[in-house]
């Protein structure tokens, strides 16, 4: 039911990364909303930039998304999208589960503030939000976004992060 998604899903992958970020109208800042969410072209970018996307797909459609990123010594949760229809279905905690079992890293999340519906999803899920200060540095280390972006974001970060590479943890290089 989960795979790796690849060329072939990339109409798919657009179709419910756009479907699910209607939420996201009138939540957001204004100034970051745009028609559709995500064009082709920037999801392309971002998996020439290393996001990998797992789908579910039971019954032979795809109906969540989510990205992986491995970015020096951590791993970003990207673009994790559940088809409106969907929703609370566990599509979500099921793609999340199978991407932290593929990695060893400390796994970040960057959403947006307002999207509380987004934060509560990795709350409770283990994830715990960091520092505003933390935030952005690590929105400045791992993330390629606009400042504005940064401003009107949060971080989320699972236990390896605060057990060893938060601030105040173990010696981890941060430079």
């Amino acid at each position: 039911m989960i795979h790796r998604c690849t060329e072939r899903d990339l109409h798919a992958i657009l179709s419910i990364v756009n479907d699910a970020a209607q939420a996201y109208h009138g939540v957001i800042p204004a100034d970051r909303w745009h028609e559709p969410y995500m064009p082709r072209d920037e999801l392309q970018h971002e998996i020439e930039s290393g996001v990998v996307f797992w789908g579910y797909e039971p019954g032979g459609d795809l109906v969540g998304v989510m990205g992986l990123q491995h970015v020096e010594d951590v791993a970003l949760i990207r673009h994790a999208y559940v088809r409106t229809a969907r929703r609370g279905q566990g599509v979500g905690s099921r793609l999340l589960a199978h991407l932290r079992a593929l990695t060893q890293h400390p796994i970040l999340v960057g959403t947006w503030a307002a999207a509380t519906w987004a934060v509560r999803f990795y709350e409770k899920h283990g994830f715990r939000l960091v520092t505003p200060a933390e935030k952005d540095r690590l929105l400045g280390r791992y993330w390629r976004i606009p400042t504005r972006q940064v401003e009107t974001s949060v971080v989320l970060a699972d236990e390896r992060w605060f057990a060893g590479y938060s601030e105040g943890g173990s010696d981890h290089d941060r430079a």
